[in-house]
């Protein structure tokens, strides 16, 4: 089976890469040329064949679309890039599927295609977190990603093409934490539930024999074990870092609406066989990699507090 992958150098993307590898299968990946990506790439470049390019090019699109089977298509421009930069998200994540689309309904034989969509498009479900694949998208009315994930399942429910659209919770990779901006436009009282990266690798690998998956939108994430407060989340990492568990306070956090909450995943564990992760094995692994760096961040440990603090938008206000 010939797979392209497209952003195979990002957090879900390298996951996915990762397990086809392994797996053996006659992998082509399509994403920007970049130092990080360029890094990342030379770690496979005997196993895969790489074709760097951009989504909004549709020659480019259509050069690696050519002869696969399958498309898993995970890039997209995410938040807080996706928020600052409204216009070319929107030409990344909706013209850049629209091309991958029309690109793969031109060929002989036209590819199947994986998508992977997000949690976001429920909008804010504090009131009522349990979601399920059949509840009715609501983004909310300042989320441009969100509306543009929506608007890209659309595009590839309308095709002709067999597709199966997969919509991610909240993604962790404990190799990979990032403390900045983002994390506090997330209400403190709002239900999340991780999935392991790895998980979600897994997932969207598995589905490539599963015959099942096609036709229906499905939800990847970590399963009732990996189920928690944000509030309750972020006080383990604090406290996993050395910062403290009441070092965040209320006032650094907004109140509006934000996305996440609890998915429903019974159909997706059944078929695809993928939550091998839980919480606590997350902040396991994070501990684990901070061994090493354990003293380092209690010697900054003052000006860590106070970098976070100022990137809060809602402390000094």
């Amino acid at each position: 089976m010939k797979v392209l992958l497209t952003g195979a150098f990002g957090n879900v993307g390298y996951s996915v890469l990762e397990k086809l590898t392994e797996r053996g299968y006659k992998t082509t990946v399509f994403d920007l040329k970049n130092k990080n990506n360029v890094y990342r790439a030379k770690k496979n470049k005997n196993k895969i064949k790489i074709i760097w390019g951009d989504l909004r090019n549709k020659n480019e699109v259509q050069k690696a679309v050519k002869d696969n089977d399958v498309i898993i298509h995970t890039a997209a421009i995410i938040p807080p890039l996706a928020d600052q930069k409204p216009a070319i998200a929107s030409e990344v994540n909706i013209g850049g599927t629209v091309n991958i689309v029309s690109a793969a309904e031109k060929q002989k034989k036209s590819p199947k295609i994986i998508f992977t969509s997000s949690i976001a498009i429920y909008g804010d479900r504090r009131k009522n977190p349990l979601i399920n694949t059949s509840d009715f998208p609501e983004p909310n009315f300042d989320d441009n990603y969100a509306k543009q994930k929506l608007e890209c399942e659309k595009v590839i429910k309308n095709s002709c093409l067999d597709w199966a659209i997969f919509r991610l919770s909240y993604i962790v990779d404990p190799t990979n934490i990032k403390m900045n901006a983002i994390m506090f436009e997330m209400p403190l009282d709002t239900c999340i539930e991780i999935c392991h990266t790895k998980d979600a690798g897994t997932a969207l690998v598995n589905a490539l024999t599963e015959s099942k998956v096609w036709g229906n939108v499905m939800h990847i994430a970590g399963g009732k074990e990996c189920r928690i407060l944000y509030k309750d989340y972020l006080e383990n990492m604090m406290a996993i870092y050395g910062l403290g568990r009441d070092f965040l306070t209320e006032n650094m956090f907004s109140t509006d609406s934000f996305h996440c909450g609890f998915m429903v995943t019974e159909k997706s564990k059944k078929l695809l066989n993928y939550q091998n992760h839980t919480l606590d094995n997350f902040f396991e692994e994070v501990e684990n990699n901070l061994k090493y760096r354990k003293m380092i961040i209690k010697f900054f440990k003052p000006f860590i507090k106070l970098y976070l603090i100022n990137q809060s938008p809602y402390y000094y206000a």
